[in-house]
Formats: structure tokens, sequence, C-alpha cells
């Protein structure tokens, strides 16, 4: 009953979020990142209302390994974002434990100043069983922030992992932050990472760390340029800064006006959101066609007795899988 009583009409959340009430902003999200299929019809029907005012925000994922600064950087940005008069938004995907299913869910706190800048907006969220931390349902968030006024977004991933490749697709301007003075820079060169992003920053570059953040920067950067030209034809930039200090993080901002131009100018921006909704598109078909699968009553009925088999070796895993496909079919049909 407590949660029927907390569901709102598709116009109050609409109404609510297109005047910016970050209240009903909230309830919305949590009601898109429901796995209840009432909240799922639900949240729906509030993403297709306010498509019409979504898509005209500067998203930016921002990741890098742990002991980097990420929350920090954030933080020192996202302040001097706001004090140019723009709303920030800030997705920060909290790892979901495997054994226990909580999450720490600590970014308000480790972000308390922003927490409480009138024009800023910070939604911790769960990752949940999506591999690499990347909240399923990040995507919608995404839209409900931007109808909700939101100009510029912010996505944190937990770490470099599977989720880079999928906040990739999701974002305009992809950001790396690296640490100097941990032994080898180039040893952490990790090929993947490195060509997806748009940008380093090289972070915690104040005190005695100044030289090493200086060296790694040249070093990173001349090994970006031994990898191959992104297709858009943007060359990244590999920056210092000190979140501490405030120092460098303008330039930063500026990398990603200069590249959100770029893109404009090359007639690239909304070629590439276009893309995005397409992958949006086979990455919910991929999410319904498993949900559907597993949530099957033949499927369940069929798949203890299958998985014993194949840990006996009396089939093998693809006949397993051919099997359990075709109840799942002819279940459909």
């Amino acid at each position: 009953m407590g949660k029927k009583k907390n569901r709102l009409k598709v116009e109050e959340y609409v109404q609510g979020i297109l005047n910016g009430d970050i209240v009903t902003l909230s309830r919305a999200i949590t009601l898109v990142e429901s796995s209840l299929s009432k909240d799922n019809d639900l949240s729906q029907q509030v993403i297709e209302q306010i498509l019409p005012n979504t898509g005209k925000s500067i998203r930016v994922g921002i990741t890098g390994v742990p002991g980097v600064g990420k929350s920090t950087f954030i933080e020192s940005l996202g302040t001097q974002i706001t004090e140019l008069g723009k709303k920030l938004a800030v997705l920060a995907i909290d790892p979901t434990s495997q054994k226990t299913r909580g999450s720490i869910m600590g970014d308000k706190t480790r972000m308390e100043s922003l927490a409480h800048n009138p024009l800023a907006y910070i939604r911790p969220s769960a990752s949940g069983d999506t591999l690499g931390g990347v909240a399923n349902k990040t995507r919608e968030v995404i839209l409900l922030c931007e109808a909700a006024g939101y100009e510029v977004i912010f996505i944190e991933t937990v770490g470099v992992g599977q989720s880079e490749i999928a906040v990739k697709g999701m974002v305009d301007f992809f950001l790396l932050l690296m640490l100097a003075g941990a032994g080898d820079e180039l040893q952490g060169i990790k090929k993947g990472i490195m060509e997806m992003a748009d940008g380093v920053v090289i972070t915690k570059a104040d005190g005695d760390n100044v030289r090493a953040a200086k060296l790694a920067r040249v070093e990173y950067q001349n090994a970006l340029h031994l990898l191959a030209q992104s297709e858009s034809g943007w060359s990244p930039q590999v920056l210092t800064c000190s979140s501490m200090d405030n120092n460098g993080l303008s330039d930063v901002w500026k990398m990603i006006i200069s590249h959100q131009k770029h893109l404009k100018e090359k007639g690239l921006f909304d070629f590439f959101r276009k893309s995005q909704n397409v992958n949006w598109m086979h990455h919910m078909i991929e999410e319904k066609l498993k949900r559907d699968f597993y949530q099957n009553e033949e499927v369940q009925q069929k798949l203890a007795e299958i998985s014993t088999q194949v840990e006996n070796a009396n089939i093998s895993p693809s006949q397993a899988v051919a099997e359990l496909l075709q109840t799942f079919c002819n279940k459909s049909n």
C-alpha cells in the first residue's frame, strides 16, 4: 500500500520535472529504477512525455582508478560550472555488492559542498547486476535530469573496466582521470581506455607532486599520439589540475566546451546522439529478452534440471542453451 500511495500520476511527474522540482525529479528517478512491472509501465509513460524536452545538456563521463580523486575533482569542477550560472546534475554510480546486494551510496557525503549547492543535483545509484558498474537505468535518468533543466550532466563510474564502454556510448565527452608518481606511468596505460578518452587529466598536481604531474602529462600526451585518431578528428588533450588548489580546472572545462564546438562544426554532434539512441534501443532489447527468459515459468522449471546435467557433464553447455531457448520460444509462441 505504501508504494501505491507514493506513486504520482503521470502528469504530476511530468509537470514537476519540467518545473525543475527536485523532489519530483528524485521520485521519478526512483520510479524509473524500480523493478516492479507497474512502475516500469508508469515510468515509460513519463519518459515518453518528457522526451521533447531532453537532449540539450552536455553529457560528460568521468572515470579513473580508485584513489585518483574523482569525487573531489567533480566537486571542484562542478562548483566552477555552477558559478557560471549553469545547472549541474551528477549521476554517481556505486557498485552493488554481489554478496549482500547493498551499496555504499556515499557520494553526497564526499561532495558535501556541492550537495548543498542550489544549482547542483547529486544522485547516487546502485549498479545492481549491470556489469562494470553502470546503473541499468542511467540513460533514462539522464533524460529526466535534462527535462528538469540541468545543462551539464556528469556520469561518474566506479573505476576502470567494462563500465567505460557503456558510459562512452551515452556521453558527449569521456574524461579519464589519472595519477602521477604512482610508478611507471606508461605501465598504467590501457590502450582500450586511452582510445576511448576525449581528454586525460592528471589529478593532484599540487605540492611535491607538481613535477611528477608535469612529467606524466608529457608521457601520456606522447602515448596518445601513437594511437589511431578518433573518427571525429578530435585530438585528445592531456591536462594537469589540483582540485584542492582549484588550479587547472577552468582549462578542463574549456577543453570540454572546445570538444563540443568541434563536434558541432563537423556536423557530428547530432549524428553521435542519434547513434546513442539506437544503441540504447539494442541494449533495452537485450535486457528485456534476458528478463523475459529468466522469468519464463517453463524455463525456470527446466533450468535446475538442465544445470545439473551440465554440472555432471551429461550434456554440453551449448546443448543446454539450445534446449532452454527452444523451451522459451515454444512458450512465447
